[in-house]
């Protein structure tokens, strides 16, 4: 894999984890139609985890606060104590995927990186973050999430194993219609965001290491790298920008690139004739 490959895939997971437009879509579909090889779910987990350094640091006082929470409580669950009440609610969030992952990795995912597969899960998830994002209400934060709220928006994260759905999407969708604001949503999202990928990063790192490929190793470390970077700069700026606009200007990309992805996928038209 050369420089500019790992580049261009670091560039392209910076801008789309966090933004909800798939990041898992966009990485597949970098493969389908450029000259580059398909990278690897080695490598989309090597990007990812740029990713979750760039959220851990960002969020680094909200992550100390949940922590202390956790340490003074002894881990024991106790909902009047906010870090406490946060860890356990991420926790539970999280438990629907693992279940979901595992039955994934049981039947296999080469099915799931078809054109016309995403094509659908980009336009259709849009649209429905367009609806949601439109009609709901803007009144809650995160401290106003309850047991339910976290395992309806945990069960949400289990369509983002379809790639095109977005993880972010898909989760900041189900947290717009229980009627939390963006910002907060997002922030969500992107903590949940962190156990299931971490947990995946490990796997894959475990399994590198035990292969001896010092290659792939240094490879993935240097995306590791890049995607910390253009991750960081890509949370700045949607946690800017949902200051004062909405998700609109990212469902309708996403109808957009969905409509053209389907032309692809049924033949109708040629999306390379865009490059």
């Amino acid at each position: 894999m050369t420089d500019i490959q790992i580049i261009l895939l670091s560039l392209l997971q910076g801008i789309t984890e966090f933004l909800p437009i798939s990041s898992s879509g966009h990485l597949i579909l970098f493969s389908k139609f450029t000259e580059f090889a398909d990278q690897g779910l080695a490598m989309d987990v090597a990007l990812h985890i740029g990713s979750i350094i760039a959220v851990m640091i960002y969020f680094a006082p909200t992550l100390m606060d949940i922590m202390k929470g956790v340490c003074k409580c002894k881990f024991i669950p106790n909902f009047k104590n906010e870090g406490c009440r946060f860890f356990y609610l991420l926790l539970i969030a999280t438990l629907p995927i693992i279940f979901a992952g595992a039955a994934l990795k049981y039947y296999g995912t080469d099915w799931l990186r078809s054109t016309k597969l995403i094509g659908w899960n980009i336009l259709c998830y849009g649209l429905l973050l367009w609806l949601i994002d439109s009609w709901a209400l803007t009144a809650r934060k995160i401290n106003s999430l309850e047991i339910k709220d976290a395992l309806l928006i945990g069960i949400a994260q289990c369509l983002a194993l379809l790639p095109g759905t977005s993880r972010s999407g898909i989760t900041i969708t189900m947290s717009r219609f229980l009627g939390m604001e963006r910002r907060e949503a997002a922030k969500f999202s992107m903590l949940l965001s962190i156990p299931a990928i971490l947990a995946a990063g490990i796997l894959t790192g475990y399994q590198l290491w035990q292969s001896g490929n010092i290659a792939q190793i240094i490879t993935s470390c240097n995306a590791i790298g890049y995607s910390f970077i253009f991750s960081i700069s890509a949370i700045y700026i949607l946690m800017q920008w949902l200051k004062k606009w909405s998700f609109l200007p990212f469902a309708i990309y996403r109808m957009a690139l969905g409509v053209i992805l389907l032309l692809e996928a049924y033949g109708i038209y040629d999306i390379r004739n865009l490059f």
